[in-house]
């Protein structure tokens, strides 16, 4: 990190297998291996302005408010802005990885008018849901 830019937030992702995941997220989705401390199984990743670190289950301080099962990441998506969702797409379908919804295009209604992305879903190694869109634009609501 710089002192450019520090994000004012930054999941840390409890995951099985540190070096699985970095794989999945450096490896095929694109993020860059900011640093890691490999004794404590941790790993800061980032791509443009999305951070997120990710630390191995059962090594270092842990804060693990109940029992984790499996899919670690029920009840949350994580929104990640790219330039090129299709890259990605092409990335995952190259190492086999499934998506978990489709690539579509969907145009979403703000306060005045409609925000254009195209977007797909796609789960990490431990079931973390990952939306990766691109924006298309905006366009004037119609009512």
């Amino acid at each position: 990190m710089t002192e450019e830019f520090e994000p004012a937030l930054v999941p840390e992702l409890l995951v099985t297998d540190i070096d699985r995941s970095i794989e999945f997220w450096c490896g095929i989705c694109g993020f860059e291996l900011r640093y890691s401390r490999p004794e404590e199984r941790f790993a800061y990743i980032a791509l443009g302005a999305a951070h997120v670190m990710l630390e191995q289950v059962g090594v270092g301080r842990n804060w693990v408010t109940s029992e984790l099962e499996t899919p670690l990441g029920r009840g949350i998506n994580f929104q990640i802005a790219v330039p090129d969702t299709d890259a990605i797409v092409k990335s995952l379908e190259l190492a086999g990885v499934g998506l978990f919804m489709e690539p579509e295009i969907r145009w979403y209604q703000l306060a005045d008018d409609d925000a254009g992305v195209s977007q797909f879903l796609v789960t990490d190694p431990d079931g973390y849901l990952i939306r990766f869109q691109s924006s298309i634009g905006r366009r004037p609501t119609v009512r």
